[in-house]
């Protein structure tokens, strides 16, 4: 029967049968040939897989990051991370990356970022006289920092999934965010030296001070709000208004590029960690600031334009969510079947040590990323590899960021990488051609995956002392 059902999956997708429904297909005929399993328990299960509250997340993340796209933001946060770093020998190269940064505090997603803000920095890139291989593969391995600093949408289907602390796991991805970027840079620094790249724009004192201003002023903003929120003697409207009237002032009078933009994540993970509000409330409050933002700060969006940004939002949601669904039925069944029981027999008949079940799984989730999409991925093999890792004395919270990181590294692999197709279509570069240009800028994607897999406490040291 475990055949019958992998037999019927594979083929469905070997006909090129969409993934979510060759689960369904597989689950469908297993049931049916089991004779003792109603077909509806397919719906059920299906309906009880995205029945979850904080699967709520999902749309309005996805919703933050298309209002943060079409309200002229990506292009503030670009002429931001311009003025901090594009002085710089290979400026647009560092631009790239810092802009990216950013970005990955209000997305969550991986896709978004390439779509929106690297489709502005190709097109830069390639005006300044950059190769567009070289712009096409930094803007590839940047975005995939989407998904890692924090909010992150793959996360939020692992912390369901696993039954773990999605705010535990949104700041256990700030350090590996960080070593993901240095590295980039460095590589960037690197190709600079030995290519004699030359800086973007001249080195100007006003600009910088400005620039490092901004982010003073969000120190400042991070420290103000962190005590305010954590003092239960004070009410809602002081923990708001006061702050809020404080960062509009500063706005204003000191006419800041992307100040308001930049407190997104700041807003975010403050909220979050200070007990104001969930991660789900937390992608609520991401959306609303993005539309005060974009229809009374900046005045960038318009009734017809959320129209068509909402509706861009609905298709997408509705796709995540099937897909949650299919895989949650597939999971079901592997789960009842004891498939995943005796996966784990033969695990643990191998090995015993941690260390080496962490390699064997880096590299399989290294080659399922090269074939399956990443909310299926993680919603299908989460139930199968999470029991093994805790018996092995693995923290679930470091296990969630291996397997989000390998599932990234997946988006820039042939022949389902959805980030290669997106950059395709925006460079106007062929798919092999894209490929080849991607593949130097997987070496700081797995330098820092060795590092956060066999040093725990890059992954761990932020959650224990936001969540003691």
């Amino acid at each position: 029967m475990n055949s019958i059902l992998f037999t019927s999956f594979l083929a469905a997708l070997t006909a090129g049968i969409p993934i979510a429904m060759a689960m369904c297909i597989g689950s469908l005929v297993y049931i049916w040939l089991s004779g003792n399993i109603p077909p509806l328990t397919v719906i059920h299960r299906m309906v009880g897989g995205v029945d979850s509250f904080p699967l709520l997340a999902v749309p309005f993340f996805i919703y933050a990051g298309n209002l943060m796209n079409s309200a002229g933001i990506t292009n503030r946060i670009y002429n931001f991370a311009l003025a901090l770093v594009g002085w710089l020998k290979g400026g647009l190269g560092h631009v790239n990356v810092v802009g990216s940064v950013v970005f990955a505090g209000m997305s969550g997603t991986a896709v978004a970022d390439a779509g929106g803000l690297g489709t502005i920095e190709i097109k830069a890139m390639k005006d300044h006289g950059y190769p567009v291989e070289f712009a096409v593969g930094i803007t590839a391995a940047s975005s995939t920092l989407g998904p890692i600093i924090p909010p992150s949408l793959p996360m939020v289907i692992y912390g369901v999934q696993a039954n773990t602390s999605i705010g535990k796991l949104f700041a256990a991805g700030f350090v590996p965010g960080a070593i993901m970027a240095l590295f980039m840079m460095g590589m960037v620094a690197y190709y600079a030296h030995v290519r004699n790249y030359g800086a973007d724009i001249a080195f100007s004192w006003p600009r910088m001070g400005r620039a490092f201003g901004e982010l003073a002023a969000i120190v400042v903003a991070a420290a103000v709000l962190y005590v305010l929120w954590g003092n239960e003697s004070l009410g809602g409207s002081v923990k708001f208004g006061i702050p809020l009237l404080a960062v509009l002032i500063a706005d204003k009078v000191f006419k800041f590029e992307a100040f308001m933009a930049l407190l997104t994540p700041v807003i975010l993970i403050g909220g979050m960690s200070s007990g104001l509000f969930t991660p789900t409330e937390a992608a609520v409050a991401a959306v609303a600031w993005a539309l005060f933002l974009g229809f009374v700060w900046y005045r960038t969006l318009s009734v017809r334009m959320l129209v068509k940004i909402s509706m861009e939002t609905i298709e997408t949601t509705a796709s995540v969510l099937f897909i949650v669904a299919a895989a949650s039925i597939f999971a079901w069944v592997l789960t009842t079947t004891q498939v995943t029981d005796e996966i784990a027999r033969w695990v643990l008949s191998i090995t015993n040590d941690k260390w080496v079940f962490l390699i064997l799984v880096n590299l399989f989730l290294l080659f399922v990323g090269c074939f399956m999409e990443t909310i299926a991925a993680i919603t299908i093999l989460v139930p199968v590899l999470l029991p093994i890792a805790i018996k092995l004395g693995i923290d679930p919270i470091h296990f969630g960021l291996i397997m989000v990181l390998n599932l990234m590294i997946g988006l820039l692999t042939p022949p389902v990488g959805m980030v290669l197709f997106v950059l395709a279509k925006v460079s106007r570069l062929g798919f092999e051609a894209t490929v080849k240009a991607v593949l130097p800028w997987m070496v700081p994607l797995f330098a820092t995956l060795i590092i956060i897999t066999f040093v725990p406490e890059v992954v761990l040291w932020l959650p224990k002392l936001l969540y003691p």
